[in-house]
């Protein structure tokens, strides 16, 4: 094992990294829940869902480990997940709806382009396109998506459908209450620097909301069983046919796009703190590989039945612990399917719950606006735009549209009119070609087919 793992080399042990890999299935567990909870609104079902995801979780973080030596673990990502299931939704009150089998088949093709765009080594050529301060308002304005999605799952912020004006929701009821039972918990614990402070206040506002009579254990329980039953799985529950409806092809490009970066800076970022970019040859070198096990695990996800799998950045909670080699990775893994045991346990959790979290989850995801460069227009007008579009107009990929766009142009001008760097002496802003070429295609899409 030491010499698979390469142990000492890494200044690890056996027991040392069991510890972080189950310290990182410890945080990143609410995943079993929430992603059941979100998908299942899109029409899915629920144990089906739950099936999926723990079964992509466990599969492909152990391949991760196996293939690549990363202490990193896979599941499906939250705010594609919640994308997915916005999109879904949204399109049935238009002539051209999405259905689920649909919504997974783009996630399948999606992942088939990553794939390519890995081993063409075209994604690193995109990264390298987008300026920095757009990224980061991407991370930034899909962390408010998914706080408004958890807003509005969970009652505290209503929309009046007569005037749709967005106001606070009825203080009285108990999902509301419960959900800011929720994040006072889970926010507390996080003060406290608790590990999986979000598995814990999503047990804790269970368990009161049984306590005060709002948990129904006979309704939550009817049809869950303690082994899990794999015929109920959505395997390849796709919609080829169906998958040129207008619209489809920019839920494609957005899956694509935003798992780019989302990725990316997961991998780069666990990376560094692992120590694994100290040699920067071998670090970029493994985070190359780590990239292709990400792109085959989002086709096999939604293979599987789930939205699109990708690297966690909770991964990171087990490489504190001094996770450094892939047994992290397999004990993570080995832990998720041990979970599909637990369905009739996940089941019981409330809609609240999973509402407290996903709020909270936009805090973390929120804490890139730090790295965005305000002070230079160039780059605070698009990430404004980014940011502010998303949540305002309940889609990611809207506000990535106006953020390219709008860079494009605004750099072109300040470039023309001699304004470059701000007038800090930094230079002309740089237009990658493939900045161009997303903006040229952003424009049509738009005029060819209307509104997102």
């Amino acid at each position: 094992m030491d010499r698979f793992f390469k142990l000492k080399e890494n200044g690890t042990t056996v027991r040392t990294e069991i510890m972080a890999g189950i310290t990182t299935f410890m945080t990143m567990a609410y995943i079993l829940a929430v992603n059941p909870s979100i998908l299942s609104a899109s029409g899915l079902s629920w144990t089906a869902v739950f099936l999926a995801t723990a079964l992509a979780a466990g599969i492909f973080t152990i391949v991760m480990g196996l293939f690549v030596n990363f202490p990193v673990a896979l599941a499906p990502g939250m705010g594609l997940n919640a994308y997915f299931a916005a999109t879904i939704i949204a399109s049935q009150s238009t002539d051209t709806p999405i259905s689920p089998a649909m919504g997974l088949t783009a996630v399948f093709i999606s992942g088939i382009i990553f794939l390519i765009l890995t081993v063409t080594q075209i994604r690193q050529m995109l990264i390298t396109a987008v300026p920095d301060s757009l990224k980061h308002a991407i991370t930034v304005g899909i962390g408010l998506f998914i706080a408004a999605l958890g807003l509005k799952n969970s009652g505290i912020m209503s929309i009046s459908p007569e005037t749709m004006v967005i106001h606070m929701g009825d203080l009285h009821t108990p999902s509301v209450y419960l959900t800011v039972i929720g994040l006072l918990l889970i926010a507390v614990l996080m003060v406290l620097r608790v590990p999986a402070a979000f598995l814990w206040g999503i047990l804790g506002t269970t368990v009161i909301a049984w306590l005060t009579g709002n948990l129904d254990v006979k309704a939550a329980l009817t049809g869950q069983t303690w082994v899990p039953n794999f015929g109920e799985l959505n395997f390849w529950h796709f919609d080829f046919a169906g998958i040129m409806n207008v619209g489809i092809v920019t839920v494609v490009l957005t899956f694509t796009f935003v798992e780019l970066f989302d990725t990316f800076g997961t991998l780069v970022g666990t990376a560094n703190r692992a120590g694994f970019m100290k040699n920067p040859e071998e670090g970029k070198k493994r985070v190359g590989k780590a990239m292709f096990v990400d792109a085959v695990g989002v086709s096999g996800g939604a293979i599987l039945g789930t939205s699109t799998v990708t690297a966690f950045v909770e991964s990171s909670s087990g490489i504190a612990q001094g996770g450094r080699t892939g047994l992290t990775a397999i004990t993570t893994g080995v832990c998720f399917l041990l979970a599909l045991f637990l369905a009739p346990l996940v089941a019981l959790i409330p809609g609240s719950a999973t509402a407290a979290a996903l709020i909270l989850v936009g805090l973390l995801m929120m804490q890139s606006v730090k790295d965005i460069d305000f002070k230079d227009m160039v780059y605070a007008v698009p990430s404004f735009f980014i940011i502010v579009m998303m949540p305002f107009t309940f889609n990611i990929a809207n506000g990535i549209s106006f953020g390219v766009v709008s860079y494009v142009v605004l750099a072109l001008i300040a470039n023309l009119a001699g304004k470059s760097g701000a007038g800090t002496g930094k230079g002309k802003y740089v237009i990658h070609p493939l900045m161009w070429i997303l903006a040229v295609l952003i424009v049509l899409r738009y005029l060819m087919l209307g509104a997102g």
